[in-house]
């Protein structure tokens, strides 16, 4: 037993690493990719300090929204939930909107996070109560609660668009598209202090999601309580993901396809499955952007366009799955 479970730990370990190179790697995607050493030339000194500050808020972005798509889908029993499916990335976005439209921004860029936090908290609550039952939740009520409300945040943010002055309608266009072209480091510097400290309190609750995996009764025979956690996990994850939507947009799937990734490496223990989940999203927002920069060089395609045509089927698969499960 004791075997196995070091053997799981050096995999977790060694998917990690290997995420964390494919980060590294990110730098050199792009134009010039054929030659990825001329990036240390001292004339394309610019170019690299723009691609470290890319890839780092790809990174943080990508691991946060991973961590949220894991509690989710664990503490609301849905293999199908996620932040952009549930509405919360709407929401925050339309918070985020907001505060710039009210002139948040003349108060200061740390406004943005907590916009973005409360807007998709609010979205949580209301997808939650919508989607609620006598008989509780199934995965269908609240996917559909959760699409309906984004539709509904997403009309309101559109709104706001098209009151928005020419001159900022394409950078708010391209930033609800998802953009990781960082526009101020004192937000990102922000914005990762925070979302780490989130996903380091959020690591040491691995034992009480492996409880909650057990259903509330079953987490509160072990000494869990299930309503505690549930606030505290929910609250962290919606955090996690507002605060990544209201610095590089909104972006769709790294939440499905990075927990189902790692579950299926790692299994279902929080202690691994959390960092190994975070490694694969920040690698897979890394690449995604990356690629999009390459692929019709030099026209640049949004890193939500892609993670939306790769998470897309995805989650069709894992819809067409689950009802086989359902109506079996």
């Amino acid at each position: 037993m004791a075997a196995k479970g070091s053997r799981d730990i050096l995999k977790a370990v060694g998917i990690a690493i290997t995420c964390l190179i494919l980060v590294g790697c990110g730098l050199f995607l792009g134009d010039g990719w054929q030659r990825p050493w001329s990036l240390w030339d001292p004339d394309r000194a610019g170019i690299l300090e723009i691609r470290l500050w890319r890839v780092g808020l790809g990174a943080v972005a990508g691991a946060s929204l991973a961590l949220a798509g894991v509690v989710l889908q664990t503490i609301l029993r849905n293999p199908l939930a996620e932040p952009y499916v549930l509405g919360l990335s709407s929401g925050a976005g339309l918070g985020t909107a907001l505060c710039i439209v009210l002139g948040g921004l003349s108060i200061g860029l740390f406004l943005l996070p907590v916009a973005g936090f409360v807007g998709a908290t609010i979205s949580l609550v209301i997808v939650y109560r919508l989607a609620r039952t006598a008989r509780g939740t199934t995965p269908h009520t609240l996917i559909l609660a959760g699409v309906v409300w984004g539709a509904m945040t997403g009309s309101l943010l559109m709104f706001l668009v098209s009151q928005s002055s020419a001159e900022g309608l394409q950078a708010i266009l391209w930033w609800l598209l998802g953009d990781l072209q960082v526009y101020s480091t004192s937000l990102v510097l922000w914005v990762t202090a925070m979302n780490s400290l989130a996903a380091i309190w959020l690591w040491g609750q691995s034992r009480s999601l492996n409880a909650m995996l057990l259903g509330d009764d079953g987490a509160a025979h072990v000494g869990i309580s299930p309503e505690r956690t549930k606030v505290l996990v929910l609250g962290l994850a919606t955090l996690l993901a507002a605060a990544s939507v209201s610095v590089c947009g909104i972006i769709a799937f790294v939440g499905l396809i990075a927990p189902h990734t790692a579950r299926a490496l790692v299994g279902a223990n929080h202690r691994r499955l959390l960092p190994v989940a975070a490694c694969i999203g920040a690698a897979f927002l890394v690449w995604a952007d990356g690629l999009g920069r390459l692929l019709m060089f030099p026209v640049e395609i949004p890193v939500g366009v892609l993670t939306a045509l790769v998470g897309g089927p995805f989650f069709l698969i894992l819809l067409r799955k689950r009802q086989r499960e359902i109506w079996r």
